[in-house]
């Protein structure tokens, strides 16, 4: 079973294993597919790349939470309260 190429580039297991710091240092801050029988297993993500997506995906996770609680009535609060 053949997946789609999500990445500009790909490499195979073994190349990873030989030396991954120049399998980083090629990718030159992009994903890299880690491919297994010329088919990708996994995925390399830099580091900055995975916080610019989990980033991503707590603002879409709290605007599902904004959306869910749009309908309620707001309850006035006094700061001084607080």
């Amino acid at each position: 079973m053949n997946r789609p190429l999500l990445a500009p580039t790909g490499v195979s297991i073994s190349d990873l294993k030989k030396n991954p710091s120049a399998v980083i240092a090629a990718a030159d801050g992009f994903p890299v597919a880690i491919l297994n029988r010329n088919s990708p297993a996994a995925y390399l993500v830099p580091a900055e790349a995975w916080e610019e997506l989990m980033d991503i995906v707590e603002d879409v996770e709290l605007a599902r939470i904004v959306k869910a609680r749009s309908d309620e009535t707001p309850i006035p609060v006094d700061i001084d309260d607080l």
